[in-house]
């Protein structure tokens, strides 16, 4: 029972068992996709390998002092620009995206390490003395820090990435305890960004519920023109990033506002995955047993579409119980980072649980076609090294942090 209580006190089980089940799961449902696929059949053993490696790291980052995360903020940040210029430069393009780099015959995303490294760097600048979320300059260098990854990344182009930075953004400015303005300020753009997609009224509508605001909020002619202008220039911009983005993502997009207008071409993912969680009714369909699975109409099924396998040869009890392994970890993360006083710790908790929630809203919003086929794993359990270490090391950063949780409550 002592050995029990101190295991406890160090390690929590809270955290270290779902997404150890969580990666197991995916372990089971990688070995079933790529089973009678002889282009994916080192798959499994490959994904256990990375496997072996995330875990070695975790327990490398759940081990450093945690003084010393606030200190590398600016470091790993710094580095994870250089690596992203980097993979613009000499990196390896793979469907469509330049965000490759290869190393000896393995091959990492970049793009995914930025991730930690903006968390950090951002909760380093919101957790100094001097800064204020009602300055607007404040909120500029806050959306500068994530913004220059997110330009990089967008110029590979990564779409799908680029959405989990401008939620971790946002995520880490509303902890902070940012005003109604300033969270109008930041969400504004990207609300009238995404209108422009729908076409010309959807944009001009935006554009008019943005003015709307502005009256309301009653501030400054010339900063409210300024506000307004961003406005339009986000719209215009993503027009211009949807013009430069390849064929087939530009389908992605078009696919996603109707499905069936290519249900042979870009539609396909989306339709097949539902099939696949639909036919597997309550119970599932049986391991090895879903037929969208073992025929392989839903093509590498074992990174994007994971959650297909789990739906159909497993049902809507195996999915439950997936979603809630991922809600009960989520809610021990959360609860850690309301109870830490440090608030550069308690900003990078929530950046990472951030993280872990868009992928996880994005990646079953794909499956389920209320989400744009867009490209985003699902944490711990889709198949690929960069993801799955990066996740685990993310989970270290918060194990260490409840490590020393009474240095910091």
């Amino acid at each position: 029972m002592r050995i029990d209580y101190k295991l406890n006190d160090k390690f929590d089980l809270g955290l270290i068992i779902p997404g150890f089940l969580l990666f197991c799961i995916g372990l089971v449902a990688i070995y079933s996709s790529t089973l009678h696929n002889p282009h994916a059949a080192g798959n499994f053993h490959k994904q256990l390998v990375w496997g072996i490696g995330a875990l070695i790291a975790f327990f490398i980052v759940y081990s450093i002092p945690t003084n010393l995360l606030k200190p590398a903020a600016i470091p790993s940040y710094i580095l994870s620009i250089i690596m992203l210029i980097v993979v613009l430069a000499i990196g390896k393009r793979v469907n469509g995206a330049k965000s490759w780099l290869g190393l000896e015959g393995l091959g990492f995303q970049p793009s995914e390490f930025a991730k930690l490294g903006t968390i950090m760097a951002i909760s380093y600048f919101l957790s100094r003395q001097n800064t204020n979320l009602e300055s607007f300059k404040d909120i500029l260098i806050t959306l500068a820090i994530g913004l220059i990854p997110v330009s990089l990344i967008l110029a590979a182009p990564d779409l799908g990435t680029s959405f989990v930075f401008f939620g971790l953004i946002l995520a880490l400015l509303f902890w902070k305890g940012i005003s109604t303005f300033g969270l109008f300020i930041v969400l504004s753009p990207g609300i009238v960004a995404v209108s422009s997609l729908f076409g010309t009224y959807y944009l001009i509508g935006c554009l008019i519920a943005v003015i709307i605001c502005l009256i309301i909020f009653k501030k400054d002619i010339f900063f409210s023109g300024a506000i307004f202008a961003l406005n339009i220039g986000a719209g215009f911009f993503t027009n211009y990033v949807y013009g430069i983005l390849k064929e087939h993502q530009q389908a992605r997009i078009k696919s996603f506002i109707n499905p069936w207008a290519d249900p042979l071409g870009a539609g396909y993912n989306s339709i097949q995955a539902k099939v696949a969680v639909g036919s597997g009714g309550f119970l599932g369909k049986g391991f090895l047993a879903g037929n969208q699975t073992q025929l392989q109409f839903i093509p590498e099924q074992w990174t994007d579409f994971i959650f297909c396998v789990i739906g159909e040869e497993f049902g809507f009890i195996g999915s439950i119980i997936v979603l809630a392994l991922f809600m009960y970890l989520f809610l021990r993360i959360f609860k850690l980072a309301s109870s830490s006083k440090d608030e550069y710790l308690s900003l990078v908790i929530v950046g990472i649980l951030s993280v872990y929630f868009i992928h996880l809203l994005i990646n079953i919003g794909m499956v389920v076609g209320i989400m744009p086929v867009i490209g985003i794993p699902l944490p711990f359990m889709s198949y690929g090294g960069s993801s799955l270490v990066v996740n685990l090391i993310m989970l270290g950063v918060v194990a260490n942090v409840y490590r020393t949780r009474k240095n910091y409550t």
